[in-house]
């Protein structure tokens, strides 16, 4: 199942408006089907302007991107934790998320009144941080009941089961979510298994409005605060803008561009945000047939990154053949390259690295 990054946020603080301008303007990025697959999932091209490098020494039929799978969860209200509003919906769909786009609303005014009747990002964010640790808290509770009966039994895994519950528990009394802890690698492991919502990774989307496009203001500035305290980060967007954008063929979405001094929408930095959020990151395979920037977890081996093609490439591996953009800018061609002794043999061991260009040989 590929990883999927959830929107959520208060409801009219704009994350409908952000999801609806990132599924349209993937539709637009790339010759593949990026767009709704439901009526809350969309799959978005992950931009890379490497794609364009390896394109200029290397002649293809077509380009394709790394993808990232985005989820549009329902707006969360004071007491989802108790069923209010479409509470239990919220919370079974955003426990199936790998990790979650928190959109704030950072400018006052417009025509969409707040739903708490003022702008306060701060206030925002504890209010669906406090609903999602009351549901972990739960959660926590009745896991740990079990994990405890049964590490009485001597079930070693039990055991370490309950020891990291309770260290969640304890920190969520405190109002402090799960992520905020320090696991181990093994507990990170258990982590994972348990379902608690507020140990998912969280990127901050402060929505601004058109005369705050780089987030400057002070209502982004306290979220940048809260995130920097929890080792977080926050990309400023402006919806409104963004889903003028995303309406746009490419020379006019350029030209509205340039007219604000801005070099790309900022919907592509919050999907490459988004990307590193998931633990991700690409390499490159390159024909004539297409160049495609696959998507694999930061520490993928080479036999790992090979399966992600095709299983039997994973199975029947030998090794991977590898060299860098860097290596084809300067060479010109893959010939020239081999010829320079720069196209590197690796085994089964090897770690892919972001940027990698492979060829696979592998016999099944």
């Amino acid at each position: 199942m590929p990883l999927e990054v959830g929107i959520v946020g208060l409801p009219n603080v704009g994350k409908s408006t952000i999801f609806n301008a990132l599924t349209a303007a993937g539709a637009l990025a790339a010759n593949y089907p990026f767009a709704t697959i439901e009526p809350n999932v969309g799959v978005v091209a992950v931009p890379d302007d490497r794609l364009k490098a390896i394109n200029q020494f290397i002649k293809t039929e077509k380009i394709v991107p790394a993808s990232l799978r985005v989820v549009d969860i329902a707006g969360i209200v004071r007491g989802a934790s108790t069923g209010e509003g479409l509470g239990n919906k919220f919370l079974s769909h955003i426990r199936e998320v790998d990790a979650v786009l928190h959109v704030v609303r950072c400018f006052a005014g417009g025509d969409v009144i707040h739903v708490e009747g003022a702008v306060d990002p701060i206030r925002d964010i504890e209010t669906l941080d406090t609903e999602l640790m009351l549901a972990d808290l739960e959660t926590a509770g009745s896991s740990l009941d079990k994990a405890e009966r049964l590490a009485r039994g001597g079930e070693k895994e039990a055991a370490a089961r309950a020891g990291v519950l309770r260290r969640a528990q304890a920190h969520l009394n405190n109002g402090r979510p799960v992520r905020q802890i320090e696991f181990t690698t093994d507990e990170k492991k258990v982590v994972r298994g348990l379902g608690l919502i507020t140990a998912k990774k969280v990127l901050y989307v402060a929505n601004v409005d058109e005369g705050d496009l780089h987030g400057q203001g002070p209502l982004v500035g306290q979220v940048r605060q809260r995130a920097q305290q929890e080792g977080g980060a926050v990309v400023a967007v402006c919806g409104k803008l963004e889903a003028e954008l995303a309406e746009l063929g490419e020379a006019d979405r350029q030209e509205m561009l340039q007219s604000m001094g801005l070099k790309e929408p900022a919907l592509a930095t919050l999907t490459r945000e988004a990307y590193k959020l998931l633990g991700l990151h690409s390499f490159f395979t390159a024909g004539p047939k297409e160049i495609r920037a696959w998507e694999v977890p930061v520490g993928a081996t080479a036999p790992q990154a090979a399966g992600v093609i095709h299983t039997d490439f994973e199975r029947g591996f030998i090794r991977a053949e590898i060299y860098t953009i860097e290596d084809l800018k300067h060479y010109k061609t893959e010939a020239a390259i081999k010829a320079a002794g720069k196209l590197r043999a690796e085994g089964k061991s090897y770690i892919i690295k972001d940027g990698d260009v492979a060829h696979f040989l592998f016999n099944v």
